[in-house]
């Protein structure tokens, strides 16, 4: 199918494609269309719907425009959110590999390839977002990048996503965690993570060892809470359906039926990198996630994340997403913070030096 919409006169073509067509961008890669805009046109093809969804955006960012209010980039992702959270009928018949999706990255399985441990159905319904246990809570990505993380964790038994601070990596990993449990196709979440002090010494812990790691594994948890009920999440700690552990105790253990999720992975040495890697047993999953610029080791280059990416990123089944700045979805000055601190990640740019009073022109002349 093929639409072609024309902009108004009255409009600034900046205020409807965005800085750099970012917003045409948003929409081609969310929706798996085919955009493009020439002069005063814009020509969307694809499936019927995708296509109607696109054009019902584009509308949408035109008269946004001749009001003179542009959509911001958050604002045309809670667009674009909104209409993909609506299946048509067509939608759920579509054959695989019709819907626009595409391979990833070398070693990834393409779109026509069978998905692993997943129904075709349950693949359209995860890129539309993935049901959790909250009563009508369906955590969506958000953006390009996001949606390309949840198809890989769909394809793929094994996933590394890396990215900065906000941009979902942890919080996506968990919701398909959940999703996965709740419709059965898994019998448990192990939620992994180092217990590897970030950049300060805090001595012995007090308590029992569950006390004494939970410091470590907070953020594995928060995150868990907004899928389910504090309550239900008890009950299934304590049915063992539900495992969060530091990466010491994973050794020797072979986890089936599982969704095994290693966070804060920049901060494993190769070692303990493949011993994690190891772990992998029948119909399970894995998911690691990390953020390259943010490790606490002692020697950052021997980062077991970066090790693994780089040996398995020929390697079929194995899927690599990197998320960007521009996934970042938390506070809006959380990605001018990030975007503040790089080149080089983790450092300040160093401040311009002062000019002499040599090189300063001399005002009188």
């Amino acid at each position: 199918m093929e639409r072609t919409l024309r902009l108004p006169t009255d409009t600034r073509r900046v205020d409807v494609a965005g800085p750099s067509e970012r917003n045409l961008k948003i929409i081609r890669e969310a929706l798996g269309v085919k955009l493009s805009a020439r002069s005063e046109l814009v020509r969307i093809t694809g499936d019927p719907e995708p296509v109607e969804h696109a054009a019902a955006l584009v509308e949408r960012l035109v008269e946004s425009a001749r009001n003179r209010q542009p959509l911001s980039r958050q604002e045309l992702l809670d667009a674009v959110a909104t209409v993909a959270s609506t299946p048509s009928a067509a939608s759920m018949t579509r054959p695989p590999g019709a819907d626009g999706a595409r391979s990833l990255q070398a070693g990834v399985a393409s779109p026509g390839d069978p998905a692993p441990a997943a129904t075709v159905a349950d693949d359209l319904a995860e890129r539309q977002g993935f049901e959790v246990y909250l009563p009508g809570r369906l955590v969506r990505p958000m953006t390009p990048g996001q949606h390309l993380y949840a198809e890989a964790i769909a394809r793929n038994d094994l996933v590394f996503c890396t990215g900065p601070a906000g941009s979902g990596k942890t919080y996506l990993a968990v919701a398909a965690a959940a999703a996965m449990l709740k419709r059965g196709r898994i019998r448990k979440i192990v939620l992994v993570r180092p217990a590897v002090e970030a950049g300060e010494r805090i001595g012995f812990l007090p308590g029992t060892l569950q006390e004494k790691v939970n410091p470590y594994l907070r953020p594995l948890l928060d995150a868990l809470h907004d899928m389910m009920e504090f309550e239900h999440i008890q009950r299934l700690t304590a049915a063992d359906l539900i495992e969060i552990i530091p990466l010491a105790f994973m050794r020797g253990r072979t986890l089936n039926d599982a969704c095994v999720i290693l966070d804060e992975a920049q901060n494993t040495t190769r070692s303990q990198m493949l011993m994690f890697l190891t772990r992998l047993g029948h119909g399970s999953k894995m998911i690691v996630t990390g953020d390259v610029s943010q490790t606490d080791l002692e020697h950052p280059a021997d980062s077991g994340l970066i090790d693994a990416i780089r040996r398995l990123r020929l390697t079929r089944g194995v899927a690599t997403i990197a998320l960007e700045k521009a996934d970042i979805v938390r506070h809006e000055l959380v990605q001018r913070v990030v975007e503040a601190y790089g080149p080089p990640a983790g450092k300040l740019k160093p401040d311009p030096a002062p000019q002499t009073p040599e090189a300063e022109s001399d005002p009188m002349g």
